[in-house]
């Protein structure tokens, strides 16, 4: 059709062959790619009827003669004798094609035709990647023809096209933070739809819902709505739409004014030496923008300015000769037409003679002399984008210089994924290529600035991929594990240390953006597997049927493995979806991530196995968090806890939970078996400072307290017995109502921790938390009536004559036994369990790793030293009466009762918690943890031997009783230390009242 002679080839359209002027018009219809040569009118036959049709001819010139060849009359060829008569009143241009040296041909349309959708649709546009501009230009190959076709006239004016929307805005200047929204009002079906931002430079951008965009739709209305806007979202918008047959595209321009924090200023202070530097420079930078910002300085007298661009800005450098005699602040002016002047200031501080100054220092850098108290401030290296800062300290020594620089390519690379998570681009094309891009950007990581930024732009990249659930290829993939090998490497580094100072949640933020597209490969390339020295991942694809158990090794030291059930995968089965497993190991990270521990895990410090297991399904585009997963982490020495990182404790920055997660007996005795009721992150936690195995205590525990609950119920037998034979006088009434108030607290309290030991333990269990409050309160108030009687001992040894009566003594022992207690474990209920920190983790007892284990230890051990310096008093006064307290013969029976006194005091002031003292601080001996359990949960057997059986006033009462042995006349209680001194003075208070 086209021979290389001929490299022009034009379409032409003859309008109209007219029969009558009364003629209905026929526009052609838009299909195909047009007519062909030689293609005839379709007309209708019948007498006295005429029809107007539209031929389209193709026509072929050699370039040099071609408008020659057409502005010469052109002939129909001859009609048949039945046809009406013919007339040729008109011949337009519709399309222009041009042969390439390739052998194809572009053809474009001229003004007022366009190709339509149809054949846009078959063919590839001219200069892509506009595809999604109106269709003007075609490539067709050698064998095709075509035509471009008239588009819609507007009516009631044909001259002008009809296009089938508008589009308004709201304002086309926009200030910043504002929300901008552009409708577009159809008046026909419209398909295709998109929205596009032509910025200064760069192809448009697609726009799409994200953090900053959102689309609305209604009938003939679509409204696009860009919040909190800024100078990056300036430009020429464009919705593209089909309607009618064809593309169309409407445009609106938006302006955006700048902000002061988008003016850089270098230095934004400077503090000058005017014998030493007696010229500086200031620059202010500023993006380039469609506003046409003019920039000046203020003052300017005896300064020179000069602009000159950067690869993302504009600068404008003042550069002072001569040193200002006083402060001086000079302003950067930005002035655009219509606007109010946007003012940056740099304060100029001169340091004056008596000033202190840290002195110029070209070791470090070229710092030069800076005041006191400021901040000298350097440009970063070329191709980094930031700051150097040095600060002087108030003495005039040079502080450590801060380097907040970044590699302008990862900077760029974060910038763009932080757009495009707001919803500039094409996540399925940006996504490949940013994670490309950072890969070959690893290896210039060289300050916290730069690790951040990287791991800001993984971060983006897996919350866009999240959002909009765009699935990523094989190479993508490799190309994320591949970063994140040689992030993990950097483990060693302090760059690590230094950024998670600035972003606690760096470590963890990674983890999770790791686990977000490792699970989004597309189904076509798995089965998928990949290992590098940090890094392991293996996906598998399950078929829709009912899947077997799905089981993963990966090669660590000790082997990993993991399962899950085939119970645990058939809920996924719906419909004819695959589902897809994806496992990932990765090395070195559990050292990195933050040492937080949830509820159950304490404050204390663990190991980890060098490693986090990660799995999660996908099924039908879902991702499922819920399933049991049996994990082996393979030999372990010691006690451990099975956890998994929960991305939401401790304000986002994450931590370690057992939630859902716990220990299973294996085969092998030292290995560590976990299984988990949800899927995410896993590790162990094995603690620093292993304890003895809980089994052996816990029947240490039961027997000590199954003997103390029978001498706690012998005790309160023989008090039944005894109970008006030992309390004939008030100190004895005191002595006793303490002993039995204590055993009373602590039989209950020993009754309910056995029986605690029952119930399933978790904050989920109301009777395991009441049983956890009650043993708290129980085992408080026994202590606290262990200090009540011997507040009272001192009490009658120091106020001798001036006793109080029994009625309020024992109502004060009463407040102090029971009020104080509960305060106590009230106030613990109320701060900890909100927090989850109030249970422990296996039995229904305090969180021994937490701070609510103090709210009990740390009364116990107040008590306890009060209660030795009751005895340090008592054996003073004992052994050095004054005239007033007594006989002085009776110095041998009161080295006597002090022996017994304390051999009684000693266990039931709770000595032994001396010992758990040592357990709570984790000491590395496990003999504290055992000598402790035997003598804490035998507290019962002390009391009823030391406290009962053992008072001298018992055991006549049991003889007189058992025996019908006479008591002697006078007696002596030393283990009460109802001395003879006591009985005396008690005598003689009680004739007093």
């Amino acid at each position: 059709m086209v021979c290389s002679a001929a490299p022009v080839l034009l379409l032409a359209t003859t309008l109209p062959l007219v029969g009558s002027p009364g003629a209905p018009v026929s526009q052609p219809a838009p299909s195909g790619t047009g007519g062909e040569s030689g293609q005839q009118p379709d007309l209708a036959s019948g007498a006295g009827e005429s029809v107007l049709a539209s031929v389209y001819v193709q026509l072929d010139f050699s370039s040099e003669t071609w408008r020659d060849t057409l502005s010469s009359p052109l002939s129909l060829s001859p009609a048949p004798a039945s046809s009406p008569p013919r007339t040729l009143t008109g011949l337009s241009l519709t399309t222009e094609c041009a042969t390439k040296p390739d052998g194809l041909t572009h053809c474009a349309c001229l003004t007022g035709y366009q190709w339509n959708t149809s054949a846009c649709s078959r063919h590839d546009p001219c200069h892509p990647p506009y595809n999604h501009q109106p269709c003007d230009c075609l490539v067709l190959s050698p064998a095709e023809a075509g035509y471009c076709q008239l588009l819609p006239p507007a009516i009631p004016c044909p001259r002008l096209l009809s296009v089938p929307g508008t589009l308004s805005l709201n304002s086309w200047l926009q200030m910043p933070g504002d929300t901008l929204n552009l409708t577009l009002l159809t008046s026909h079906e419209t398909a295709n739809l998109n929205w596009f931002l032509q910025r200064r430079t760069g192809s448009p951008i697609l726009l799409q819902p994200g953090t900053q965009v959102s689309l609305a739709s209604g009938p003939g209305q679509t409204v696009l709505s860009i919040n909190n806007i800024s100078h990056q979202w300036e430009g020429k918008y464009e919705c593209c739409f089909e309607a009618q047959g064809f593309r169309w595209e409407l445009s609106q321009v938006v302006r955006v004014p700048l902000r002061a924090a988008d003016v850089t200023r270098l230095p934004d202070q400077l503090s000058v030496s005017c014998a030493a530097s007696p010229g500086f420079q200031l620059s202010c930078c500023a993006p380039p923008t469609l506003l046409g910002y003019v920039a000046s300085w203020s003052p300017g007298e005896g300064s020179e300015a000069s602009l000159f661009n950067q690869p993302s800005d504009q600068c404008l450098v003042l550069a002072v000769q001569h040193c200002p005699a006083a402060d001086t602040t000079y302003t950067c002016d930005l002035q655009s037409p219509g606007l109010t002047p946007l003012r940056v200031p740099i304060s100029v501080t001169v340091i004056q003679d008596g000033d202190i100054a840290c002195p110029e220092d070209s070791a470090a850098g070229a710092w030069n002399v800076t005041k006191a108290g400021y901040v000298a401030q350097a440009p970063c290296p070329v191709n980094r984008t930031g700051m150097v800062k040095r600060t002087c300290g108030p003495d005039g020594v040079w502080g450590p210089v801060q380097d907040s620089c970044t590699d302008t390519g990862l900077r760029a690379l974060l910038q763009r994924a932080q757009l495009l998570w707001a919803g500039q681009g094409r996540p399925a094309a940006e996504v490949p290529r940013s994670l490309a891009e950072l890969l070959e950007r690893t290896g210039v990581v060289s300050s916290p600035s730069d690790l951040l930024a990287l791991l800001g732009t993984v971060t983006h990249l897996a919350k866009a991929v999240a959002d909009t659930g765009t699935q990523l290829n094989r190479s993508a993939l490799e190309a994320l594990l591949k970063t994140t090998d040689k992030v993990l490497d950097m483990d060693t580094s302090p760059l690590w240390t230094e950024a998670q100072v600035q972003t606690p949640s760096a470590s963890s933020d990674l983890l999770l953006s790791v686990e977000t597209l490792a699970r989004s490969l597309r189904p076509q390339d798995h089965p998928f597997a990949f290992s590098l020295p940090n890094v392991q991942m293996q996906t598998q694809l399950l078929s829709a049927t009912l899947p077997a158990d799905y089981r993963v090794s990966f090669s660590t030291q000790p082997p990993l493995q993991a399962l899950i059930p085939r119970h645990s995968l058939a809920p996924l089965v719906t419909g004819n979806d695959s589902i897809t497993m994806t496992g990932l190991v990765l090395r070195k990270l559990d050292r990195l991530l933050p040492s937080n521990y949830g509820q159950g895990l304490g404050d204390s410090l663990y190991t980890t196995p060098g490693l986090v297991l990660a799995i999660s399904i996908m099924a039908g585009g879902q991702a499922f968090n819920q399933g049991e997963v049996i994990m082996d982490f393979g030999d372990r020495d010691g006690t451990f806890h099975c956890v998994f990182w929960d991305h939401h404790l401790f304000q986002g920055n994450g931590g370690w939970s057992e939630e859902g997660c716990q220990a299973q007996p294996a085969n092998a005795s030292s290995a560590a078996q976990c299984i988990c009721r949800h899927l995410t992150a896993f590790s162990i936690l094995m603690s620093r400072h292993p304890v003895p195995e809980s089994r052996t205590l816990d029947l240490l525990s039961h027997v000590g307290l199954g003997a103390s609950i029978l001498a706690l119920l012998v005790c309160l037998g023989v008090y039944r017995l005894v109970w008006r034979v030992v309390v004939r006088n008030t100190v004895a009434y005191l002595r006793h109502a303490a002993l039995l108030n204590m055993v009373l607290c602590l039989l209950a309290a020993d009754t309910c921790f056995l029986g605690a030991a029952l119930l399933p333990p978790g904050p989920e269990s109301p009777l395991c938390l009441a049983a956890a409050f009650l043993c708290h309160f129980l085992y408080l108030a026994t202590f606290f009536w262990m200090l009540a009687q011997a507040l009272m001992l001192a009490h009658q040894l120091l106020f001798v004559f001036h006793q109080l009566s029994k009625r309020r003594v024992l109502s004060l022992m009463v407040v102090l036994g029971y009020l104080c207690p509960m305060g106590f474990a009230g106030a613990a209920l109320g701060l900890y369990l909100p927090r989850g920190q109030y249970l422990g983790e296996r039995a229904c007892w305090l969180d021994e790793k937490g701070g609510v284990s103090y709210t009990f230890a740390g009364p116990v051990l107040v008590i306890v030293g009060l209660n030795g310096l009751v005895l340090a008093v008592t054996m003073l006064k004992l052994l050095r009466p004054s005239l007033s307290e007594g006989p002085q013969g009776e110095k041998r029976q009161d080295l006597l009762g002090v022996t017994k006194a304390l051999l009684v005091l000693t266990p039931i002031f709770g000595l032994t918690w001396v010992l758990g003292l040592a357990t709570l601080l984790e000491d590395d001996s496990t003999v504290p943890h055992y000598v402790f359990t035997i003598l804490n949960a035998s507290q019962g057997v002390f009391i009823l031997w030391f406290g009962c059986l053992m008072d001298k006033k018992v055991q006549q009462a049991l003889r007189r009783r058992f025996c019908r042995m006479q008591p002697p006349n006078s007696t002596i209680s030393l283990a009460t230390n109802e001395t003879h001194i006591l009985e005396h003075s008690k005598g003689r208070s009680e004739n007093a009242r």
